[in-house]
C-alpha cells in the first residue's frame, strides 16, 4: 500500500483495512444491504461475509463472528464492483491516483482500446502487478500498436509479410493474457487497414474479442457499424462496439437502424455507451492546421445543430468565455460564428464542447439488451464522463427518468461485461467471486462532474472495495492499492 501514513493509521484503527499476522484481510460482514447481484435478478436483502478478498456467504441475518468487521449498509444497495469495459486509466495509472475512478464505483478498468494502449501487453501486465493501483486492469491488444510495431507509420495497406508479423504479434498479446483485439479504425494508423487486414487479426483471436472505434461516428456510422459486424461473420469472432454513437446531423435519430444493423444474423455483437450527449474538444484538434479551416467549421457547427450547440469550456487569453456558446459570443462581438471559432484558434486556441447526440438515441441505446456501460474515459481527463459516468447512470437515467431499472443498469455495469470478457469470478455477487463491492445510496447517487468543472466527484456512493479492501471509505479515497493485474485464461 502507497499513501499518507495518516490515511492509513485512521483505516487501521477502524478496523478496514487491519491484516492478520499472515497477511491475510480479515473477514468483514456487510449487514442490512439490498443487494442487486448483477445477475439481473430483483434485489434482496441480504448480509454479505467477504474473507481473504473473496464472497464466502450471502444470506439473511448472518450471525456476526468475534474477529469480523461489521459494516452497516441499511438502506444501502450492495452491487458487484462496476466494469469500465472502455478505459483510458493505462496513460496515467502509475503516476495518478485512480480516485476519479474508484470515486464512482469503478473496481476494474479494461485498457488497450481504440486500437491504442500499452503495447507489449505481457510487460504491462507485469508492470501492473508490480505497481498495483486501486483498481483491477485488464488488457486489450491494440491494433495501431501492433501495426506501428511491425509497420511504424506507415500509411498505406499492409503488406502479406507485415499482416503475417501483425498476426504473430496479437498471437503473442493474447499469450500474454490480453482479452482480446481492439481496433480504432477512425484513426491512424487503423484508418490505412484493409477489411482483410482486420479479418486476418481477429482470425487469429477468434476465440476472445474484438472491440472496434468503427471508421465513422457520423455520416458514415451505419455502413461501418456494418463494417464491424461483418469482422464477426467472417471470422467468428465476438465484436464490440465501442462507445457506440450516432454524432452528426444526418444520423441523429437513426439508433433503431444502428440497433438492427448490430443484430445482423452470422455475427455476436454487443456494444458499449456512455451517457453524455456531447463531445470536449479543443479548436486545435477540430480543424488542424492542414484543413480548409471554413469548410471544416462549417461542418462542426452543422453536426452540432448551430452555433448555439458549441460552448467555450476554456480558454486562457480570456477566461470570461467559459461557458458561453459560440452564438452568445457572435452576437455580442457581431461577428459570424465561424469568425468566432476562428478568433479562438488565432488567439491560442479554446476548449469547446459540443452537442453531438440526440436524447433520444441516447436512450434507445442504454435499453437495448446488447448495450453495457462504460466511461470513455481516464485519468483527470476534460470530458465529465471520466469522472461521473456509473453515478450518471444511476441516478439520471434510473432513478429520475426510469429509462431502465436498477437491476438491469447494475447488470450493464457488472456481469454484462464480465460476461463479455469471460470474467466468471468477477461481476456478480455470489460466494467464490472476488469481493469487487460497491455500496451506494439509491435516493441520492449522482455526478457532479460538468463539461466546465469535468473533475467533481460524485455523491452517493459511500463504499467501495477491491479484492476485499476498502478504496473508498465513507465516501472518501482511502490509500489502499488492492488491485490486480487481469489477464485472460
Amino acid at each position: 500500500m502507497r499513501g499518507s501514513l495518516p490515511a492509513l493509521t485512521a483505516l487501521l484503527a477502524a478496523g478496514v483495512l487491519a491484516v492478520t499476522a499472515t497477511g491475510a484481510t480479515p473477514s468483514l460482514l456487510l449487514r442490512g444491504g439490498h443487494v442487486v447481484d448483477g445477475t439481473g435478478a430483483p434485489s434482496r436483502r441480504a448480509d454479505v461475509r467477504v474473507r481473504d478478498g473473496l464472497i464466502v456467504e450471502v444470506g439473511d441475518a448472518l450471525v456476526a463472528r468475534a474477529t469480523e468487521r461489521v459494516v452497516d449498509v441499511a438502506g444501502m444497495v450492495v452491487a458487484p464492483g462496476f466494469i469500465d469495459m472502455h478505459s483510458h486509466v493505462d496513460r496515467q495509472i502509475f503516476s495518478l491516483s485512480a480516485a476519479s475512478q474508484t470515486a464512482q464505483g469503478i473496481t476494474t478498468a479494461v485498457v488497450g482500446v481504440d486500437g491504442a494502449g500499452p503495447y507489449p501487453v505481457g510487460a504491462f501486465l507485469d508492470r501492473v502487478a508490480a505497481a498495483p493501483s486501486a483498481m483491477n486492469v485488464a488488457a486489450m491488444v491494440g491494433h495501431g500498436a501492433v501495426r506501428r510495431a511491425v509497420m511504424g507509420d506507415a500509411r498505406r495497406a499492409a503488406e502479406p509479410g507485415e499482416v503475417a508479423a501483425m498476426v504473430r504479434r496479437v498471437g503473442r498479446a493474447l499469450d500474454e493474457g490480453a482479452f482480446g483485439l481492439s481496433s480504432g479504425l477512425e484513426y491512424e494508423p487503423g484508418f490505412q487497414a484493409t477489411a482483410a487486414e482486420i479479418a486476418a487479426l481477429a482470425r487469429e483471436g477468434s476465440a476472445t474479442l474484438y472491440a472496434t472505434h468503427v471508421r465513422s461516428e457520423a455520416d458514415s456510422a451505419l455502413d461501418a457499424l456494418a463494417e464491424a459486424v461483418d469482422v464477426g461473420r467472417r471470422t467468428g469472432i465476438a465484436v464490440h462496439i465501442s462507445h457506440v454513437k450516432l454524432a452528426s446531423a444526418s444520423t441523429r435519430g437513426r439508433s433503431a437502424q444502428a440497433l438492427l444493423a448490430l443484430a445482423a444474423a452470422g455475427a455476436d455483437v454487443s456494444a458499449d455507451w456512455y451517457p453524455y450527449a456531447f463531445w470536449v474538444s479543443t479548436t486545435a484538434s477540430l480543424v488542424p492546421a492542414r484543413a480548409d479551416a471554413e469548410a471544416a467549421w462549417s461542418r462542426v457547427l452543422a453536426d452540432t445543430g448551430g452555433a448555439s450547440g458549441l460552448t467555450v469550456t476554456s480558454f486562457a487569453a480570456d477566461r470570461s468565455y467559459a461557458g458561453r456558446t459560440v452564438a452568445d459570443l457572435a452576437r455580442a462581438q457581431g461577428r459570424s460564428a465561424i469568425d468566432v471559432l476562428r478568433d479562438l484558434a488565432r488567439r491560442g486556441h479554446a476548449g469547446l464542447a459540443g452537442e453531438a447526440m440526440d436524447e433520444s438515441d441516447l436512450e434507445s441505446f442504454l435499453r437495448s439488451p446488447r448495450v453495457m456501460i462504460a466511461s470513455d474515459g481516464g485519468i483527470r481527463i476534460a470530458h465529465p464522463r471520466g469522472a461521473g459516468t456509473f453515478p450518471r447512470v444511476l441516478g439520471r437515467y434510473v432513478r429520475e427518468r426510469r429509462v431502465i431499472g436498477l437491476e438491469a443498469a447494475v447488470h450493464k455495469m457488472t456481469g454484462m461485461p464480465a460476461a463479455r470478457l469471460r470474467l466468471r469470478d468477477r461481476g456478480v455477487i455470489a460466494p467464490g467471486a472476488w469481493a469487487d463491492l460497491v455500496v451506494f445510496d439509491p435516493a441520492t447517487v449522482a455526478d457532479r462532474a460538468t463539461a466546465l468543472e469535468p473533475h467533481l466527484p460524485p455523491i452517493g456512493i459511500r463504499h467501495v472495495f477491491v479484492n476485499g479492501v476498502a478504496v473508498v471509505w465513507q465516501g472518501k479515497p482511502t490509500a489502499a492499492r488492492p488491485g490486480r493485474a487481469l489477464r485472460r485464461r
